[in-house]
């Protein structure tokens, strides 16, 4: 199984959800070995996608280099990292990546339109080889050994609607696309005014969100799953995982997981060279995992 990239540069335009303002995004192919790597096109700036380029977690993952940022990676490495892309090179002309629907739907969309390039590179993934987890009181986050990749994540919320889920993805592209890419981000209605008056959500609305009051959801059209919650945070720690610069074979799981836990974990899994083992996909391996992105 060799790496890969898209086959053409792709491009569309979205709402930046902090500043409310239009987005360009254009995606280009990468030579092998390049990795994923951001461009902030209005000030000629590359930032690698690497954890140490990490500089916020409170409300999305946000990678920064000489005081610049770029917010909102996430829902777009999700879908990048389940499309199994190594090599890409990610181009914005504002400070975020658009949010779209706040879902990964419409870069899934654009990366169908984009193409995948097999490069002539032997593919590596990262086997987990120990029980790595990052726990803050109840919370917690943890990778353990497996011979596939599956997400188990369960959240607890006190709010009717919501409540406690769990979801567990046995991870294909296709079981990706079907039961993870369409589900939405969400909020509640006192938590976004909190956020405008600081100047921030600004781009938030219920075309991008699931908004929640007290008791019910504001959205006209309801949910896309009756779990959409939980399966957003799916979408969220796939795309924060990415963080670790391949793809990996092993468990997920995560109770009231967030965007700074995944971050952490990413950190604790790459510090100790004995937690995990780098391999080329060759022979038999590969045809196990070409399997999870056909």
């Amino acid at each position: 199984m060799y790496q890969t990239t898209i086959n053409k540069a792709v491009e569309l335009v979205g709402i930046g959800l902090h500043k409310g303002s239009p987005v360009n995004l254009r995606l280009e192919p990468l030579e092998a070995n390049s990795g994923i790597v951001f461009h902030r096109r209005d000030v000629n700036l590359s930032i690698p996608l690497k954890p140490e380029n990490v500089v916020d977690t409170k409300m999305a993952t946000v990678i920064g280099k000489d005081g610049y940022v770029i917010s909102t990676i996430e829902h777009l490495l999700s879908a990048v990292y389940a499309y199994g892309i190594d090599n890409l090179k990610i181009i914005v002309d504002a400070d975020e990546v658009p949010v779209m629907d706040g879902s990964s739907a419409s870069f899934c969309m654009i990366l169908d339109e984009a193409g995948i390039k097999q490069l002539d590179t032997p593919k590596k993934v990262m086997l987990i080889k120990k029980e790595i987890e990052v726990r803050e009181g109840e919370k917690y986050v943890k990778l353990s050994p497996a011979k596939d990749l599956q997400y188990d994540f369960t959240i607890k919320f006190p709010h009717p609607v919501i409540n406690k889920q769990e979801f567990v993805l046995k991870f294909t592209k296709e079981s990706y696309k079907q039961e993870i890419s369409r589900a939405r981000t969400f909020g509640f209605l006192h938590e976004v005014q909190y956020l405008r008056s600081k100047g921030l959500a600004l781009g938030g609305s219920l075309e991008n969100a699931v908004v929640l009051d007290d008791k019910k959801i504001l959205n006209p059209e309801g949910l896309r799953y009756s779990d959409e919650f939980v399966r957003h945070k799916i979408l969220d720690a796939i795309g924060d995982m990415s963080l670790v610069g391949m793809n990996f074979i092993g468990n997920y799981e995560a109770f009231a997981g967030s965007h700074d836990l995944n971050h952490k974990l990413t950190l604790e899994l790459l510090k100790d060279p004995e937690n995990y083992e780098v391999v080329e996909l060759v022979g038999a391996k590969a045809k196990e995992m070409e399997k999870a992105y056909a």
